[in-house]
């Protein structure tokens, strides 16, 4: 198994190497460093995201009824020293069946990174359909 490999580049700046295809990214700190690139935080919150909405885009492609285009996942972690809460809206497109949209939740909720956070850190999903009132 590769791993994705990260090099501290210049003062607050780092580029980590992915596998198998060997994209970087960039990253640094907005505090002390230009603040240019995506930060840590930003990169986990870009996973737990991106997680989600691949997890319930493979359950979708499991009924050729359901698209999930156009779903976006809002992730905002709030930490001091540690990560506190982790709160995730996603923003989903029409899905008219409840089973549907209960299976698709359900893939969502299986994710592994969703549960590889320590117990105390409070972890808040809200799906978003477009029939439903905001109130």
């Amino acid at each position: 198994m590769r791993a994705t490999v990260t090099t501290y580049d210049a003062p607050q700046h780092c580029t980590a190497v992915t596998p198998p295809a060997g994209r970087s990214v960039a990253m640094d700190c907005f505090r002390t460093g230009k603040g240019e690139e995506s930060s840590p935080m930003s990169l986990v919150e870009a996973a737990i995201g991106g997680a989600i909405l691949l997890a319930m885009g493979e359950a979708a492609l499991e009924d050729e009824s359901l698209d999930m285009t156009g779903a976006r996942a809002e992730v905002r972690i709030q930490a001091g020293r540690y990560f506190e809460t982790v709160n995730v809206v996603i923003k989903m497109p029409a899905i008219e069946s409840d089973e549907a949209r209960k299976r698709l939740e359900e893939a969502a909720d299986s994710v592994s990174i969703k549960h590889s956070f320590a117990p105390d850190v409070a972890i808040y999903v809200r799906y978003d359909y477009p029939d439903e009132d905001d109130d």
